[in-house]
């Protein structure tokens, strides 16, 4: 029986995950630390777990065998910080890190204490994707030139986060930002997994809604990468329909989602083809387990640490870019 721990109940997606965990009967919620008792007392009363308000006693038990982190994106760190060192591995909610000096001293710690460490990111480890990147390593679209990604929904509109639980998300000094925090890290994780390294970003990220007015609920962002493709990301708490996905334009071919067919791509003039699926890959809590079982390479994961810190460091250069209102370089994590 595998053995998981949580610290911090406070994201949204945190229910998803105990569900996820409790439901299968080779593993167990054995244990929940919450800095909001009330929060994290109803959680371990819904999945039969252990309460503890005392992280270290938490971080410190034998019998548990991974974390898993749903803190506001600010509070990450601190929690990194205590569990990373008992060298049991840790599923972190996305983002990495709310800004690229953390993510840089999350990372020493990990390469010190050789723990394994993955975010709650699932785009690149889906059949899709995972096809999509089999096409891009085959040449098939040519030398790409440009690309763009949208992930938003509509959450200001919705008021999706008005309880006082979930209040953080629009408060920047727990959230680190708005909507293009929230949502654009995992449009910046998509593209930096599949095109590479991001020198600089140009970006412009606003409210255009008034609500939620503390943090941002839209952003805009233009990304160069190394191999000189330019890839626009949009991320949004106020879209309602639309275009929503991948684009991707080579010198022989685009790719696109096409309702009827899925992903495709095609060459001007020709019928499209299919995209044929990839082998999917273990995301979240699947992901969780197939490290602590060693059911899924180091290689792989580490592979995959590299763009989630990259991932912060281009959100960062994205920010200041809107602020400063020029192209920002991406730092080096």
């Amino acid at each position: 029986m595998t053995k998981i721990a949580f610290l911090s109940t406070a994201h949204t997606h945190t229910k998803g995950f105990l569900s996820d965990v409790a439901k299968r009967d080779d593993c167990q919620v054995s244990a929940i630390w919450d800095d909001m008792e009330s929060r994290g007392q109803n959680f371990a009363d819904e999945y039969d777990a252990e309460f503890m308000n005392d992280l270290d006693a938490v971080i410190s038990r034998d019998d548990i065998d991974g974390f898993i982190i749903c803190a506001e994106n600010t509070r990450h760190l601190p929690l990194l910080r205590a569990a990373i060192p008992a060298g049991k591995s840790i599923f972190c909610e996305k983002p990495f890190t709310s800004s690229a000096e953390h993510a840089a001293e999350a990372m020493a710690l990990i390469r010190e204490h050789n723990t394994i460490v993955h975010m709650g990111y699932m785009q690149p480890f889906t059949d899709v994707m995972q096809g999509v990147a089999r096409l891009l390593s085959e040449g098939a679209l040519g030398n790409l030139t440009h690309a763009r990604c949208r992930v938003a929904h509509h959450a200001a509109y919705g008021h999706w986060f008005d309880s006082p639980e979930l209040a953080w998300f629009h408060d920047p000094e727990l959230a680190g930002g708005g909507a293009f925090m929230d949502m654009g890290t995992h449009a910046v994780h998509l593209v930096r997994s599949l095109f590479g390294p991001v020198v600089r970003a140009f970006a412009r990220i606003v409210n255009v809604s008034g609500i939620y007015s503390s943090v941002d609920d839209s952003g805009i962002a233009l990304l160069q990468f190394e191999s000189g493709l330019l890839c626009t990301v949009e991320a949004a708490w106020v879209q309602t329909g639309g275009f929503s996905g991948l684009e991707i334009t080579g010198s022989e071919a685009t790719l696109y989602s096409d309702p009827a067919l899925g992903m495709a791509y095609n060459s001007p003039g020709k019928e499209p083809k299919v995209v044929e699926l990839g082998e999917e890959r273990p995301s979240r809590v699947e992901r969780l387990l197939a490290s602590i079982r060693g059911t899924i390479s180091r290689e792989e994961l580490d592979a995959d640490l590299v763009c989630a810190a990259d991932a912060v460091a281009i959100m960062d250069a994205c920010y200041e870019s809107s602020r400063s209102e020029r192209w920002v370089e991406v730092q080096k994590v």
